[in-house]
């Protein structure tokens, strides 16, 4: 008595086998291994599967086809149910809680309608190919960069000095078969021109050189080093400079400038040195010293715009004809 499946109370049409106990359809007990399991299902599909059944009557009856066919999809949900550990516990756990409707309605819909693939398989092709993209854009916005220095009369005309200078273009002529076209040599000249400009010029921005640890797949593995290279600077900072006193350094003095300026490193460093050297000479890293630089700023900006044509013809626009004047134009 223990080894047969248990009377089960409460089964709903809609979840698993329906008002049918799966065990009971298979003809095994709840104890019954994966390999009975298994067994008893090819046992039945022979019997019931479509392609077999050739129109006599299923197992003695006289349901025809269409119960056949009813049939072999009740045995198949039996054992699609019963072979996998997980669905099977859910589903005996079903038959000693009836009761429990609304938790039985969850588990079986939340693993019919889970996605099949791993969702970490699917975020990983995701973020790679994020950053493959964002690789080649980059190299792409880096080359136009190159193509359009390559254009300005003031970077040419160095790096063609350059280039001469290290003996790049002075080549001899050709003879013979190994003669080239002049299009063949002008376009080998203006490579080295590029080259010589990639080599000397610090392209800074959206335009600069791409590095591999700079895409996104780089960042989200770099991230925990560095999260704790920055806990670890930051409890330096602490200790040398609030705890100890310690006087700032140069670097300390640019990164405070930099932070009150809310400017990024790469606009920071885009800066020309005798830039720097002037927040230096001010003392801007200290907050009062900023503050009066700022405004000084704000001050010539204005005097800048004030005396800008185009923004005396704006203000005049706008005293004349702009938005809030009630005015009459002819056509």
């Amino acid at each position: 008595v223990a080894l047969l499946p248990r009377p089960a109370r409460g089964l709903t049409d809609g979840l698993y086998c329906g008002r049918r106990v799966c065990y009971e359809v298979l003809g095994v007990s709840r104890q019954a291994s994966k390999a009975e399991i298994a067994r008893a299902y090819r046992q039945l599909a022979r019997q019931y599967h479509p392609d077999r059944y050739r129109g006599e009557p299923a197992g003695g009856g006289a349901g025809g086809a269409q119960e056949a066919h009813e049939k072999f999809l009740l045995i198949a949900t039996a054992y699609e149910t019963l072979k996998d550990e997980e669905t099977r516990k859910d589903y005996d756990y079903m038959l000693d809680h009836p009761e429990e409707y609304y938790r039985h309605y969850y588990h079986y819909y939340s693993r019919r309608l889970a996605p099949k693939v791993d969702v970490r398989i699917v975020i990983l092709v995701t973020v790679c190919a994020i950053s493959v993209f964002q690789f080649f854009s980059w190299w792409s916005s880096y080359n136009e960069a190159i193509n359009y220095l390559a254009t300005v009369p003031k970077y040419r005309i160095q790096a063609t000095e350059i280039a001469r200078q290290q003996g790049l273009l002075n080549k001899t002529k050709e003879k013979g078969k190994n003669r080239r076209s002049k299009e063949e040599i002008r376009e080998e000249e203006e490579e080295i021109i590029k080259d010589i400009i990639k080599n000397k010029i610090d392209i800074k921005g959206g335009y600069q050189k791409p590095k591999i640890y700079d895409i996104l797949l780089f960042q989200i593995l770099l991230a925990p080093f560095y999260l704790c290279k920055y806990i670890v600077w930051y409890c330096w900072w602490i200790y040398c400079f609030t705890i100890k006193g310690q006087e700032y350094g140069v670097e300390e003095k640019l990164y405070i400038i930099r932070r009150y300026m809310k400017m990024s490193q790469s606009q920071f460093d885009s800066l020309e040195d005798h830039q720097k050297e002037t927040f230096l000479d001010r003392q801007l890293w200290i907050r009062e010293n900023y503050e009066v630089y700022k405004r000084e700023q704000e001050e010539e900006l204005k005097k800048k715009m004030a005396m800008d044509p185009r923004w005396k013809r704006y203000r005049r626009w706008m005293k004349n004809e702009g938005p809030g004047r009630l005015t009459f134009i002819d056509d």
